[in-house]
C-alpha cells in the first residue's frame, strides 16, 4: 500500500472544528487530499460535483458577453478550471481564498493539478474572505459560486454562518447584476437554507451531483438562485 504522507498544515483565520481548524494537506501517490480534523474536505479524485458548480453556472450564462464570476475558495482549483474551460476570452474570474496556504500549495506542491489555470489572463486570485468580496460589490457578478466550508451547515468557520443567513444573502443578491446567479455547493441537502434563499427572493433550483465525474460517488448539493 502506498503510504500517505503528510505535506503541509495551515491554520484556518477565525476557524472552529475539532482539530483546531487546521487545514492538512496530504499525498498518496498522484492523490492529494485535504483533510479538516477528522473530515476530508477535498480529494483529488472526486471533482465531479465541484466541477458541476462552474459547469451549471456556465451553461446559464452561455451567449452572454463579458462575463464577470466569483468563486469563494480556491481548493484544489476544479470549479475554477471548469469555468476556465466553458467561459469565452472576455470573461473575467475573480476567486476569493482565505487561507494563505491554500493559495501556496496550487503554486507548489499541487501545482501539476493546476497545470496553467493560475496564469490564465482572465483571472484574479483575491486573498481575502469572499464575504468581504460580496460586500465590496454592487452589481458587479453575473454569478457567485460558493464552494466555503462544506455548505450552509459548516465545520470550518463560524463567521461562514454570515455568507449563508439572511444578511448574507441579501448581500449576495446586492452584488449580482440583474438576472444574476448565486450557486452553492453542499455536501448534503438542507431545507431550511433553500427557504432561506426563497425568502432572500431569489428563484431557486436544487440539483443533486454526483462526486465523481463518472457519475458515482456521494450525492452532493448545488442550489441554482437566480436574482430575478
Amino acid at each position: 500500500m502506498i503510504p500517505r504522507v503528510l505535506i503541509d498544515t495551515a491554520e484556518i483565520p477565525g476557524a472552529f472544528a475539532e482539530g483546531g481548524g487546521q487545514l492538512k494537506l496530504f499525498r498518496r501517490g498522484d492523490e492529494f487530499s485535504i483533510m479538516l480534523g477528522g473530515n476530508e474536505l477535498m480529494n483529488s479524485r472526486l471533482s465531479g460535483s465541484e466541477e458541476a458548480l462552474a459547469t451549471l453556472a456556465c451553461a446559464r450564462l452561455a451567449g452572454k458577453s463579458g462575463v464577470h464570476i466569483a468563486i469563494g475558495g480556491l481548493g484544489m482549483g476544479f470549479t475554477l478550471r471548469a469555468a476556465l474551460h466553458a467561459l469565452p476570452a472576455d470573461a473575467r474570474i475573480v476567486v476569493a481564498e482565505l487561507v494563505p496556504s491554500v493559495i501556496a500549495w496550487a503554486e507548489g506542491p499541487m501545482a501539476e493539478i493546476f497545470g496553467d489555470s493560475l496564469s490564465d489572463a482572465r483571472l484574479t486570485i483575491a486573498q481575502q474572505d469572499v464575504g468581504v468580496l460580496i460586500d465590496n460589490a454592487e452589481g458587479s457578478f453575473d454569478a457567485i459560486l460558493l464552494d466555503v466550508d462544506n455548505g450552509p451547515d459548516g465545520l470550518t468557520r463560524a463567521s461562514n454562518d454570515r455568507l449563508y443567513g439572511a444578511i448574507g444573502l441579501a448581500r449576495a443578491r446586492k452584488a449580482l447584476r440583474a438576472g444574476g446567479l448565486l450557486l452553492v455547493w453542499s455536501s448534503g441537502p438542507s431545507p431550511m437554507f433553500t427557504a432561506r434563499l426563497k425568502n432572500a427572493g431569489f428563484i431557486v433550483e436544487e440539483q443533486v451531483v454526483r462526486a465523481t465525474r463518472s457519475g458515482r460517488g456521494a450525492r452532493h448539493i448545488i442550489w441554482v438562485a437566480t436574482a430575478p
